[in-house]
């Protein structure tokens, strides 16, 4: 899937089935989301925990299927120089997805952030591998 690529369609198994949306789409548009210190992406750093979805209705627009967005997300480290920006960056990349009415990203220190939550392909742009 291409990054820039939005997926609109929103699935829903039945007809009382309540509607979801493809995760898939938020960790590939977080990838696009970069440390400036490290330049590595937050998902690639580890610093996304979760991200959790669910249905938000409009009061002006009952019958349009939007959802909330939380994100959980954490720093390397509380004196993080770049912490507001990133939360920033990383809710407007959240909020880019045409059926988000609402996204919300919390700042977690729970579990604290280590070097081991590096992916590998974070690693690789480290140099570490």
């Amino acid at each position: 899937m291409e990054n820039n690529e939005i997926v609109t369609e929103i699935q829903s198994t039945s007809e009382n089935s309540t509607p979801s949306i493809d995760l898939d789409w938020f960790w590939e548009q977080l990838k696009t989301v970069f440390d400036p210190d490290v330049h590595v992406n937050v998902v690639d750093l580890g610093l996304i925990y979760s991200i959790d979805v669910e249905p938000h209705s409009l009061e002006s627009d009952e019958n349009n299927s939007t959802f909330r967005v939380l994100v959980q997300m954490t720093l390397t480290s509380p004196a993080c120089p770049m912490g507001d920006y990133l939360l920033a960056e990383v809710k407007r990349c959240v909020e880019q997805h045409p059926s988000v009415s609402e996204a919300v990203v919390e700042l977690v220190w729970d579990p604290p952030w280590h070097k081991d939550m590096i992916t590998e392909a974070g690693k690789m742009e480290l140099g570490w591998l």
